[in-house]
């Protein structure tokens, strides 16, 4: 072997510094872009199963409304009334109606009386905004219901 095959051989064994560093500047950029969508993809996912919580819940509320003709005396959790919670498995919502939450939300019985609610989900992963549903205001909102009366 001659000795100018020996340096052209001895000059392919990895890749030069600017090589990788360029790499790893593109991987760098990628990831700037990429974490930011995806943390916003998770908020997204939090507010969905609070709201598929809130209309579950609702409609447990409605059958105990139809077997009762009233929203009052609904058991929600284990309490009854305004200021109850549901959060976890098999919480108990209307008559015996077994009700699981998704991990981390709560659903609160803000307000009731007899021609209507208005229940709030929070979840600590999420701070805003909170959701809301209106039995009389059409459902899901993020308008507090709170200080509303149903007689």
């Amino acid at each position: 072997m001659t000795s100018p095959e020996r340096r052209r051989l001895g000059r392919d064994e990895g890749f030069t510094l600017i090589e990788l560093l360029v790499v790893i500047i593109i991987i760098g950029i990628l990831a700037a872009i990429a974490i930011p969508v995806f943390l916003s993809q998770k908020t997204k996912a939090y507010a969905a199963s609070e709201k598929s919580d809130l209309r579950t819940v609702a409609g447990k509320i409605e059958i105990y409304d139809t077997d009762n003709f009233t929203y009052l005396g609904v058991p929600f959790g284990a309490g009854i009334g305004a200021g109850s919670t549901v959060s976890g498995n098999n919480q108990t919502v209307g008559p015996g109606e077994a009700v699981t939450v998704s991990k981390g939300n709560t659903i609160t019985l803000e307000s009731i009386g007899d021609n209507g609610y208005c229940l709030s989900a929070s979840n600590p992963a999420v701070t805003t905004p909170t959701w809301y549903y209106d039995s009389n205001g059409g459902g899901i909102t993020t308008t507090s219901c709170t200080a509303k009366t149903y007689p």
